[in-house]
């Protein structure tokens, strides 16, 4: 059921619209001022609202200026006893859905009204899909670093040029590579994304450059690779600092020919690729160690990039904390929540090791579990259960046998330690040293899996 908020400073208008409405099955709320409405805005959820121009103290253009701060998706609906075409205008331009005289005809208002709802309602939906589809959300922050990748990505993305995006685990790197691709005259075609990291060494070629029939055991037929499928597009290959020296060798000549030959094949393919990379690792390091290929370095470093940790960029904690509560509200279909300004201040204290995917999910945590106004106690309580105090008191109770309690234990530990090493199985093995089997059935015993904000 819509619920519509009436900014009037008549008494007895409210009141006539509010009958009118509620016969309509409509929910109303009312404010008898601009300063009032805007309060409300704030702190309720609407699906349109209806406010009048001419009122003391803030008038209703103002109000919806400073109403399309809060909410931008809000549809207004202005309505005047002394209104003309050039009222009109001015109101339009400024963003309200429709302009109504007063007295307004009734079925008139209706229409409009449900239009304006619906047209929310469709707004929405279409964010929504858009983000499921597409995964590039805005790159939301203020601090100069962030300024300055915004600014390189406007120079960078109508060009060809390779660029190499450096930065810890879970800091946008991808999410970089989205916008320069969206931003390109290659934008019409999709992006193709290879993970280095997510596959063994032995597979990287056939992925990468495709494979004959035949060409080994199990190439039963023909496969396409990456750099055919991004012929005329853009190929997106994160941790770069994970491919094997042979498949550096080929994606090199790749480079540098415009050329591939499928795996077990002898014709050369020509391929037109604007490549994308991105690593977590100092590839200046790795070439030291003869981990990586100087060569292949300046190829794909053309343009460098580097996205900072959230450590480094805490005044932005607080404008992504909000675009990410308002995305995952409406993602769930969960009424609008927000943080109380004290709250977002302690958030800003934690010590993100997981960056902006840490983030994410501790918000989509605090509006699962957090109150309508997300209060410092909600960040204590939720932000890092596994510390919280009244987890530390209760945790011991929770498990009835020792093997259970190592068990949570256990999987606590791996998966943290796959998300620190962005879920490259082979490294995680390495690193808390046992053998990949016995990590895959892990992994399959405690049912992990990679999220979407992974």
């Amino acid at each position: 059921m819509a619920k519509i908020l009436i900014i009037d400073d008549e008494k007895a208008i409210r009141n006539t619209l509010r009958e009118i409405l509620e016969y309509e099955s409509y929910l109303v709320d009312e404010a008898s001022n601009g300063e009032e409405g805007l309060e409300k805005i704030e702190n309720e959820e609407y699906d349109a609202v209806l406010c009048d121009v001419k009122m003391p103290k803030m008038d209703g253009m103002t109000v919806l200026e400073k109403s399309r701060e809060i909410d931008e998706d809000l549809p207004f609906i202005m309505i005047s006893g002394h209104g003309n075409v050039e009222m009109a205008v001015e109101a339009s331009k400024k963003g309200a859905f429709d302009f109504i005289v007063k007295p307004p005809d009734l079925n008139k208002l209706l229409i409009t009204l449900r239009n304006a709802v619906d047209k929310k309602d469709l707004v929405i939906e279409t964010k929504v899909l858009r983000r499921k589809v597409t995964k590039t959300r805005e790159i939301v922050g203020s601090t100069p670093a962030i300024v300055n990748i915004m600014d390189t990505i406007e120079k960078v993305a109508p060009t060809d040029a390779r660029v190499l995006i450096t930065g810890e685990n879970g800091t946008g790197k991808e999410l970089v590579a989205r916008w320069i691709h969206e931003k390109s005259n290659r934008a019409k075609n999709p992006i193709i994304e290879v993970n280095c990291a997510a596959i063994p060494a032995e597979l990287i070629e056939s992925e990468l450059f495709g494979h004959e029939k035949g060409a080994f055991t199990s190439a039963i037929k023909q496969r396409i690779g990456k750099f055919e499928q991004a012929h005329g597009a853009t190929l997106f290959l994160d941790e770069v600092g994970d491919m094997s020296l042979s498949a550096q060798a080929k994606v090199l000549r790749a480079l540098q020919e415009n050329k591939i030959t499928r795996v077990g094949g002898e014709k050369d393919i020509e391929v037109d690729v604007r490549v994308i990379a991105a690593t977590n690792k100092n590839l200046l390091k790795e070439i030291e160690k003869g981990n990586f290929r100087m060569d292949l370095y300046h190829r794909l470093s053309v343009i460098l990039i580097h996205v900072p940790s959230l450590s480094e960029r805490r005044e932005d904690i607080s404008l992504i904390a909000e675009r990410f509560i308002k995305e995952i509200c409406e993602d769930s279909g969960i009424p609008k929540k927000a943080f109380l300004p004290q709250a977002l201040e302690e958030l800003k204290k934690l010590n993100f090791s997981g960056n902006i995917r840490e983030l994410r999910n501790i918000v989509e945590r605090l509006v699962i579990l957090g109150q309508q106004r997300i209060t410092v106690e909600d960040i204590q309580k939720f932000a890092n259960p596994i510390n919280a105090r009244d987890e530390e008191k209760s945790i011991y109770e929770r498990f009835s046998t020792l093997q259970d309690f190592k068990e949570y234990v256990e999987r606590i530990f791996i998966e943290e330690k796959l998300k620190k090493n962005g879920w490259n199985v082979a490294k995680t093995a390495l690193e808390i040293d046992i053998q990949r089997s016995h990590l895959y059935n892990k992994i399959e015993k405690y049912s992990l899996r990679r999220g979407e904000t992974e």
